[in-house]
């Protein structure tokens, strides 16, 4: 009888990162897949990217609403507890014998709550990173802990796992996925992908994504926007934040601020394939998006990165880290655009999502006893 891998995607982003590993399970003989979809993929204000999977050619066994309209802290948490609802029924459902989470996002730890409770074992992807200006940060340990199975994307990761008491026989050194998504996935060209976007030809980009900082204040969108009303000669294009406490807020005054800028462009999501191509083809990539600090320097992009939101996170050379304010972000602007250094791959080779699947083949139960490993 095949084994039930379920797994949980809540965002754009982590889907995008998701999508080859979720391939390659479908495929193997040895596994069912269900697929769960809830959080910022079933939301018309973030694009209803749910629709994205389906293209791909996946089936969504559920799909869970969660997301209150609201980006106060008491919404995030109201949507948490709406999750630890909703996931107990669907979970009953699916009866799944391992549930895939990757990340620190809010939803998945109400995901990974309900799982524990429910005694269904949680493989846990990119755990052992570190991100002082978000409580993803904490809700990542907290995840780390109720999982059973670890898979991270460098040995300094493997290492933290270890460090939080989980055992190293069950903690992997696999590499990131979006490695492989920068090796295989098919990017636009450059003429593609300004045809695609309806951007101005004559001017170089951009890409900027700009996300709360969850542990203080998410109000430097104004002086990032002030910063870059010095560039209006690039296509400036916005992705849109996501659904942690303030990125409504922040959303909305990209939103305000599009019309006193010539070539500004805001999108609710851009895709997997068009966001990796506009990174590779923009002169710099400006925010606080992990992506920045991940795949962007695979695409020999340099990156400008904004606050404290990454603290703690591992990064290349090529990442220029910069305060919250007007002059500290465009002296990083300009340093990206005259960076003329290598770009450090620390992230693994690609092949993760193979690792991934050919050691959970090699599990005989998934369901073991836990214990605290002592260093």
């Amino acid at each position: 009888m095949k084994r039930k891998i379920c797994v949980v995607t809540a965002t754009r982003a982590e889907y995008g990162l998701l999508c080859n590993l979720m391939k390659r399970i479908q495929e193997d003989e040895e596994f069912e897949l269900q697929i769960v979809a809830t959080g910022m993929h079933l939301s018309p204000e973030f694009g209803l990217t749910f629709h994205q999977i389906e293209k791909d050619g996946f089936f969504i066994n559920e799909k869970v609403e969660i997301l209150i309209s609201s980006d106060s802290p008491q919404g995030v948490v109201k949507s948490m507890g709406l999750a630890n609802i909703s996931f107990a029924d669907v979970f009953e459902r699916l009866k799944p014998d391992l549930i895939i989470i990757l990340g620190d996002r809010f939803e998945m730890l109400s995901v990974a709550q309900t799982a524990l409770i429910m005694q269904i074992p949680i493989a846990h992807i990119h755990g052992g990173e570190c991100t002082f200006g978000a409580y993803d940060d904490a809700i990542r340990h907290s995840i780390t802990k109720m999982a059973t199975w670890h898979f991270t994307s460098c040995e300094t990761h493997r290492k933290r796992v270890i460090q939080l008491g989980e055992h190293p026989s069950r903690v992997w050194n696999v590499g990131a996925l979006f490695v492989e998504n920068i090796r295989n996935l098919p990017l636009l060209t450059k003429e593609e992908l300004y045809k695609k976007l309806n951007l101005n030809p004559n001017k170089e980009c951009l890409l900027i994504t700009y996300h709360p900082e969850t542990t203080g204040e998410y109000n430097a969108v104004h002086e990032l926007l002030k910063a870059l009303k010095a560039y209006q000669n690039f296509n400036l294009v916005f992705t849109k934040s996501n659904a942690d406490n303030g990125g409504r807020f922040i959303n909305k005054e990209i939103e305000k601020s599009l019309k006193n800028f010539e070539n500004a462009y805001l999108y609710d999501s851009l895709g997997t394939i068009k966001y990796l191509s506009l990174a590779k083809y923009a002169k710099v990539v400006i925010g606080n998006s992990s992506s920045g600090l991940g795949e962007v320097p695979y695409l020999h992009t340099p990156t400008v990165n904004i606050g404290n939101r990454q603290a703690g996170r591992e990064r290349p050379n090529s990442v220029i880290d910069c305060e919250s304010n007007v002059l500290s972000i465009q002296n990083g602007i300009v340093k990206a655009l005259q960076y003329n250094g290598n770009y450090q791959q620390i992230f693994g080779d690609g092949n993760t999502s193979k690792k991934i699947v050919e050691i959970l083949k090699s599990i005989p139960d998934f369901k073991v006893i836990k214990e605290f490993y002592d260093l």
